[in-house]
């Protein structure tokens, strides 16, 4: 990954943005990473592939409950007790 200084990226941004179509650009300030800018394409491919490993997640432990005997009643019960 590119790496640049919040001072170059200050002066230099139109580069800057060029750079993060290409690739993600890590920005420095005093010696630390403080953020990394990407293309939108980029960041959208990132956000969906998340989301789709969240759902499939959700998915797994859903049917691990099932199999577990876990009906929305139990499930309700257990939230409702507060001990």
């Amino acid at each position: 990954m590119r790496e640049t200084t919040a001072r170059e990226a200050k002066n230099r941004f139109g580069q800057l943005l060029d750079a993060a179509q290409q690739g993600p650009v890590c920005v420095t300030k005093n010696g630390r990473a403080v953020t990394v800018m990407l293309s939108v394409e980029h960041y959208e491919r990132l956000r969906g592939s998340a989301w789709e490993q969240l759902t499939a997640t959700m998915d797994s432990l859903g049917e691990q409950a099932s199999a577990s005997g876990l009906t929305k009643a139990k499930l309700d019960a257990l939230l409702a007790d507060e001990s």
